[in-house]
């Protein structure tokens, strides 16, 4: 179950940097700068995201490392928490998607 966490976690994070160039913020170009993405330029690009997409996308996002934090790292969430996220999730990459 831990993987299926991590790839959760995993397309929230790509939804970011998808939905970051699109909206040209400078969070994609620091982190395109530097090779990577930092756990500040993900958060201050949702931020940003948030701005323009509204707090949904916060949401979602905090969902995403929720799910990171407590349920890969940690192994503290049982399935039945997963589950009832995993649609936050969904909604986060279809925002991406458009």
């Amino acid at each position: 179950m831990q993987c299926r966490r991590e790839k959760l976690y995993k397309s929230a994070e790509e939804a970011v940097k998808v939905l970051s160039e699109r909206f040209k913020r400078e969070e994609y170009k620091e982190a395109k700068r530097i090779g990577r993405w930092t756990t500040t330029l993900l958060f201050r690009a949702v931020e940003r995201i948030a701005e323009a997409m509204g707090r949904d996308v916060e949401h979602y996002w905090n969902t995403a490392w929720t799910l990171h934090v407590e349920g890969f790292h940690e192994a503290r969430l049982e399935i039945s928490y997963v589950s009832r996220r995993l649609e936050d999730i969904e909604e986060f990459v279809r925002l991406a998607e458009k």
